[in-house]
C-alpha cells in the first residue's frame, strides 16, 4: 500500500490553523486515517496536513500508535455524545430511543461519503492485540453492546441481550455492505429489518415461532 501524498497546492484550513498544535495534529490525523486508512498514512503526511513537523508531533504523541489510539478515543467520544443527544430527546421512552437510534444508524449507512465505523475499520487494520488502539476499540465496543442491551431491557422487549446482538450484527453487516457493494437502498432495508426484529421481540408468541425455526 502506497503512503498518502498530500498535494502541494492543497489550501490550508484557516480555522484549523488557529487550533493549538496538538488539536491540529489530531484533526489532521482523524481526517487522513478515516479517508485513507491508518496503515496508508505516515506521520509525515499527518504533520504536513497539520501544518507542523514531525518533531512537534512526537512531542505530543510518543509514537504513531499512540496517535492512532487517541484518534480512536476521540471517535468514541463523538459516538458517546451522539448517544447523549438521543437520550435527551427521549426521556423515559426507551422504545422511542431505540427506534430513533436505529433511524440514525440507517442514515449513517446511507451516507455516500462515509467509510463506516472508524473503530471497526481500525480493528481490521490493526490485528495485533498489543497495539494500544486495540484496548480503546474493545472497551468501546463492549460498552456499546451493554448500552444497547440495557436499552432493549428498559423498553420491555423480550430477550434483550439477543436482540441487542441481532441489531448490532445487522448494523455491522450493513456497514460492510455499504463499503463493498454500495449503499443504494441499504438504509431503508436496514430500517425495515431492524423494526421487524424489534417487533418480534415485543411479541412473545411471534418471537417463539421465529426462534423455533432457527
Amino acid at each position: 500500500m502506497k503512503p498518502v501524498k498530500l498535494a502541494a497546492s492543497e489550501p490550508a484550513d484557516p480555522k484549523a490553523e488557529q487550533l493549538p498544535p496538538r488539536a491540529r495534529i489530531l484533526a489532521a490525523a482523524g481526517d487522513l486515517f478515516y479517508r485513507h486508512g491508518i496503515r496508508a498514512v505516515g506521520v509525515e503526511a499527518v504533520a504536513e496536513a497539520a501544518h507542523t513537523n514531525k518533531m512537534t508531533l512526537y512531542r505530543h504523541f510518543a509514537s504513531k500508535d499512540e496517535l492512532v489510539a487517541e484518534y480512536l478515543r476521540q471517535a468514541a467520544q463523538v459516538a458517546d455524545a451522539a448517544w447523549s443527544v438521543l437520550e435527551q430527546a427521549h426521556p423515559g421512552d426507551a422504545l422511542g430511543l431505540l427506534r430513533d437510534w436505529l433511524r440514525e444508524m440507517a442514515a449513517h449507512v446511507a451516507d455516500s461519503g462515509g467509510r463506516g465505523c472508524p473503530l471497526v475499520n481500525a480493528a481490521i487494520e490493526l490485528p495485533e492485540k498489543s497495539h494500544p488502539a486495540r484496548r480503546v476499540i474493545e472497551e468501546y465496543k463492549v460498552a456499546q453492546r451493554r448500552r444497547l442491551i440495557a436499552l432493549c431491557a428498559a423498553a420491555g422487549l423480550g430477550e434483550p441481550e439477543f436482540l441487542a446482538d441481532e441489531l448490532y450484527l445487522l448494523l455491522e453487516g450493513a456497514r460492510v455492505t455499504a463499503q463493498s457493494v454500495g449503499s443504494d437502498g441499504l438504509s431503508a432495508r436496514l430500517l425495515r429489518m431492524g423494526e421487524a426484529l424489534i417487533a418480534a421481540h415485543a411479541s412473545g408468541g411471534q418471537w417463539s415461532v421465529i426462534r423455533s425455526d432457527i
